[in-house]
């Protein structure tokens, strides 16, 4: 017997489905508050060493957490091949700016205190602010535009042809996605401040983050309401083949059904855990921030993100990234993985090295925990 078979195709598709969402919630959580706590940088420290505290927050750890970033692009590329490639065809524009932003933040770190320069030093606060704010605003305007769509088809030889635009992501709603998307790291970013901080860093961290806790419950409300009132999704009308060949164009597809990617959540009541934890993180986010509970507020905010997060992934089973121009190219969890021995391949490889990257991250944590004080950035030898 071949190693590979004892694993099911079919199965082997949904654990990879299933851990396509855990790296991306692993980037979202960790990565996120990084990604939060640039985009409050500007506003939360006012001189030179409040926002040298504000930096040696997160100045430790994330480097370590951009790994979720690097492993969910590799399980794309390797897992999902067509989702790769339509994504870096489509995206490009979209992915080459979020690239440049995330390149601006390891260079704002190591290069803003060289000089003693109060205008140098500004400069590269405000690319540590673009570095966090603008990944924030792409990523939730990318998930947007998969809710709606991508103007995308396969031709007969399988050769993928995009027809959108980079203006096109910016669409109403994609917009409002990036807003839900920036609102909820902003919340993740001013939660782990305040844990991190203390005195008036602390203080503008916590009024920021109840800020973006309550336009993120407003603004998520708002993207659902208008995805069920306004916007139909798609839905498999063939039998599907969960163990047929990688092949989109093998499928028919509906489009225009009302209420499509809220059916999940009528059919499978427990898929409604993920969107009740983005509104309850986020609402015991705002309580925690405002009863000071430090250390259980970033729990809440990043099970809010979380939820927020996996409420895409469970509206939209089977469905990864629909085509809006020619439903059958739409690509599914059942035709657009790689093969059946490579899934189980990369599947041995995730249970030996993901435990040792929680190990290690957990470790790096332990031995960086407490709060960054001013003597801690103005005495300390290893301070950025």
């Amino acid at each position: 017997m071949i190693l590979h078979t004892l694993l099911d195709y079919d199965v082997l598709r949904v654990i990879w489905w299933l851990l396509l969402g855990v790296l991306l919630v692993g980037f979202a959580v960790t990565d996120g508050f990084d990604l939060g706590v640039g985009s409050l940088l500007p506003f939360v420290a006012r001189n030179d060493v409040e926002r040298r505290v504000v930096i040696n927050t997160v100045g430790p750890v994330w480097e370590g957490n951009q790994v979720w970033l690097i492993l969910g692009g590799g399980a794309i590329f390797a897992a999902w091949p067509h989702v790769y490639a339509m994504s870096f065809a489509g995206f490009y524009l979209a992915m080459f700016a979020t690239l440049f932003a995330l390149i601006l933040r390891p260079v704002g770190f190591k290069y803003r205190s060289k000089q003693e320069s109060a205008k140098w030093r500004n400069t590269w606060d405000w690319a540590l602010f673009v570095g966090g704010f603008v990944p924030a605003l792409i990523f939730g305007v990318a998930l947007g535009n998969v809710l709606q769509g991508v103007p995308f088809y396969y031709t007969g030889d399988m050769r993928m042809v995009y027809q959108g635009s980079f203006l096109g992501l910016l669409n109403p709603f994609a917009l409002l996605a990036g807003l839900v998307s920036v609102s909820m790291l902003v919340m993740h970013g001013g939660a782990w401040l305040a844990l991190k901080t203390e005195g008036t860093v602390a203080d503008r961290s916590r009024r920021c983050a109840s800020f973006a806790s309550v336009a993120t419950v407003v603004l998520y409300a708002l993207a659902g309401v208008w995805l069920w009132s306004s916007m139909s999704g798609y839905q498999l009308i063939s039998p599907h083949v969960p163990n047929g060949p990688s092949n989109p164009l093998l499928k028919n597809v509906a489009s225009g059904v009302a209420g499509a990617w809220f059916a999940n959540y009528r059919n499978h009541s427990w898929t409604m855990l993920a969107p009740a934890l983005g509104f309850a993180g986020a609402l015991l986010a705002l309580v925690g921030l405002r009863a000071r509970w430090e250390g259980i507020t970033v729990i809440f905010s990043g099970l809010s993100v979380a939820g927020i997060v996996l409420s895409v992934g469970a509206s939209m089973f089977p469905f990864i990234v629909p085509s809006s121009i020619d439903l059958r190219s739409s690509l599914t969890v059942w035709d657009a993985s790689s093969s059946h021995l490579t899934l189980f391949v990369m599947l041995v490889c995730s249970v030996v090295f993901v435990p040792l990257i929680l190990a290690y991250t957990a470790w790096v944590y332990r031995v960086m925990w407490g709060k960054v004080r001013p003597r801690d950035v103005t005495h300390g030898d290893h301070a950025y």
